[in-house]
């Protein structure tokens, strides 16, 4: 079937009412272009891997703001840039810190960096609340959380160990952190 400007059109207009399989219809059909651009400017696979999944979370975060006078890929590209541009300025930012911080760290090396008693309980009530947070989600988010994060699968091994396209886990995975998020800002 040959896809049409119609048919992207009216997987916009899909997308727009929360229509999760169109969301995925305009992923699948889009990641390759935004992917392709982006790995052109980047020559890093990793980062341009982020920079697209951010691209998408962002762009179907904001897709009721689309202009369908424009390209939904030139509306794509445009997120990916800044996106790109938002990634430079923190690593740039990240790089000057690193630098000044360089000097002040000689005279912290002899401070013994071994956790306290009181470190590993705070990181054991926040990761108790965090599981909490996760056990909200419905559990094809669980899932996925489980395995990216917890498990330190990549999307591909996900995708062969659920039997579900890559692009599903992507979408899937953008969706489990955005609830995450909304669930974590709720109760704090």
């Amino acid at each position: 079937m040959e896809i049409t400007s119609e048919i992207i059109q009216k997987n916009i207009e899909k997308a727009k009412n929360g229509d999760q399989v169109a969301f995925t219809f305009l992923l699948d059909f889009f990641w390759n272009e935004v992917f392709g651009y982006m790995l052109k400017r980047t020559e890093n696979e990793a980062d341009t891997d982020d920079i697209v999944i951010e691209t998408f979370a962002k762009a179907f975060d904001k897709i009721a703001t689309y202009n369908p006078e424009f390209g939904f890929n030139t509306w794509l590209i445009a997120i990916a840039k800044n996106v790109h541009i938002d990634m430079l300025r923190k690593k740039k930012t990240s790089l000057f810190l690193d630098m000044n911080n360089n000097e002040n760290n000689q005279a912290y090396q002899i401070i013994d960096e071994t956790p306290s008693a009181e470190d590993d309980i705070i990181t054991e009530q926040n990761l108790s609340q965090l599981l909490g947070y996760i056990k909200e989600l419905k559990p094809a988010y669980q899932e996925v959380i489980q395995l990216r994060y917890f498990q330190e699968m990549s999307y591909i091994d996900i995708s062969e160990t659920l039997e579900e396209p890559l692009n599903n886990i992507k979408v899937k995975l953008l969706r489990a952190k955005k609830l995450l998020a909304e669930i974590i800002s709720k109760r704090n």
